[in-house]
């Protein structure tokens, strides 16, 4: 089960919480398999019955192409990414565990500068060409950035990304006012997420 990306795996629970399960549920009547939609408690249909197929399929034939030897040789270039990010950007950015990591890593915006969270510093990198990491997870780390270079990267993707990092750390010391605008080069800038939240447009008006 990806909890925080398409999960698609098998999710177990505790017996006493099986009359609840999502339905349908598959079951053998000693002859093939069926979709059962018989259950009282169930809390209903909460997926497609065939799920992330895309992504299923797209996982498989990664796995198919690279074979044994493959997959190791790229989780280990996942594992070597993640460090060697790791080592450029903790003298910078607060490292909360420092320790060698596997395929990612957190950081803290925390004390970097006053006034300057961790969406700021997302936002700002999506100015520097860069899809902003993970944010606020963990939960138990501070203002996080959770960072996580695929093995599919170049060096030199690596160094650009570490470059940004360090370029808006610098900035956040200097002209924190640009991470607080970000993002400044895209069609739609940043949204009141407040106003969104107290004040939501549910549906398009059409003018004449």
């Amino acid at each position: 089960h990806g909890g925080g990306g398409p999960g698609s795996g098998p999710v177990a629970v505790a017996e006493h919480l099986v009359p609840f399960l999502p339905v349908p549920r598959i079951r053998f009547d000693s002859q093939r398999y069926v979709l059962d939609w018989e259950a009282d408690q169930s809390i209903g249909s909460v997926h497609p019955y065939f799920g992330n197929v895309g992504v299923v399929l797209k996982a498989f034939a990664y796995v198919l192409r690279l074979g044994d030897l493959g997959l190791a040789e790229v989780s280990a270039h996942a594992c070597l990414h993640a460090n060697y990010l790791q080592h450029l950007l903790k003298g910078t950015y607060k490292l909360p565990h420092d320790r060698l990591c596997k395929h990612e890593f957190v950081l803290s915006s925390e004390g970097l500068a006053e006034g300057v969270s961790t969406t700021d510093i997302a936002k700002r990198l999506i100015d520097f060409g860069f899809h902003p990491p993970t944010v606020y997870f963990p939960l138990i780390v501070h203002e996080a950035l959770m960072i996580e270079p695929t093995e599919t990267e170049t060096k030199q993707s690596l160094d650009a990304f570490a470059d940004a990092m360090l370029a808006i750390a610098d900035e956040a010391r200097e002209h924190p006012e640009r991470l607080r605008e970000a993002p400044t080069s895209t069609p739609v800038r940043r949204l009141d997420q407040t106003r969104a939240a107290r004040e939501p447009i549910l549906r398009h008006e059409f003018g004449d």
